[in-house]
């Protein structure tokens, strides 16, 4: 028996060309499915509006399994119609923003944005900087992102410590942190979006850390409090660099963007060569399981 999967481009047919007992069926994201709609099980979501998902029960009545090509499901927990599955591209992401992380802490430590700066100013600045070598950086989230930050602050001599919703060996629980943050240079926030990570860097979670120590977040923007941290990088007691925010995108007169101690980019940890490759490689495999009668691995069911 064959799974109709629909795809939102050319990239999804190639990619499950070989794929065994599946047939690709391209749609137009925001204009009316193909009539192969009424017999697909899997969808791959292109751009579909909110109102395009809470119709899909009537446009794919045999809906069973929706397969995400992002590792974050916040947007799609919520609407996803009851009795369908629900699976990410975990682990396609997750090496471009641990190297976007890494990228940023180095660049704070070895001072290059001032560095360049200083070379616009045609200012020979030369003076010695710190180093990642030996620091402590605790990694907020144990999952795909938090092994791929490790593998990468290993190979910098630096110390790593985990904290996640789940204590097991290793891994510390959420519980440890007003003991565990004081100790650390850098928090590096690695977490899925949930009702409990929602707010979870706040202003007690902040002034916990020491002073000049590092807040890097590969998150999304509401995992921290916005106006606490502009507290501290105002004072300049602690240091940031921000891959998401919140509000995103910023307005123009928001304070992030002057603030000192802050290095900011507009949501691109995970926007490199080859990631879509990456994520519709794992969506073939998540796809495979599903049309031989399996499991999803990269399953995901209202929290996770």
């Amino acid at each position: 028996m064959t799974t109709i999967v629909l795809v939102p481009n050319e990239r999804g047919l190639q990619a499950l060309a070989e794929t065994p007992g599946v047939r690709a069926v391209q749609y137009a994201p925001g204009e009316r499915f193909p009539a192969e709609a009424a017999d697909a099980e899997v969808l791959v979501p292109g751009f579909l509006s909110a109102g395009a998902v809470e119709a899909l029960g009537e446009t794919m009545p045999r809906l069973r399994l929706i397969q995400l090509l992002s590792a974050g499901a916040e947007v799609w927990l919520p609407r996803t119609p009851p009795g369908v599955w629900l699976s990410t591209a975990r682990g396609a992401h997750g090496g471009s923003t641990a190297e976007w992380a890494l990228a940023a802490i180095l660049a704070i430590y070895r001072e290059l944005p001032t560095f360049e700066i200083r070379r616009q100013q045609r200012n020979w600045d030369q003076h010695g900087t710190d180093t990642l070598q030996g620091k402590r950086v605790l990694v907020l989230g144990a999952g795909d992102l938090g092994r791929e930050m490790r593998r990468r602050l290993d190979a910098s001599d630096a110390h790593t410590t985990f904290v996640a919703r789940t204590p097991r060996d290793g891994v510390h629980g959420l519980a440890d942190l007003p003991e565990l943050l004081p100790q650390h240079d850098v928090v590096v926030v690695m977490v899925p979006l949930t009702a409990e990570t929602t707010g979870l860097v706040d202003r007690e979670f902040l002034a916990a850390m020491p002073d000049q120590a590092i807040l890097v977040n590969a998150a999304r923007g509401l995992v921290v409090d916005t106006d606490a941290l502009v507290a501290e990088l105002t004072a300049g007691r602690l240091r940031a660099a921000l891959d998401v925010t919140d509000p995103e995108p910023l307005p123009a007169d928001h304070p992030l963007w002057t603030v000192d101690g802050l290095l900011l980019t507009p949501h691109v940890g995970g926007s490199t060569q080859g990631g879509q490759d990456r994520a519709w490689a794992i969506a073939a495999h998540q796809i495979g399981l599903f049309a031989a009668g399996e499991e999803p691995t990269n399953l995901v069911a209202g929290e996770y």
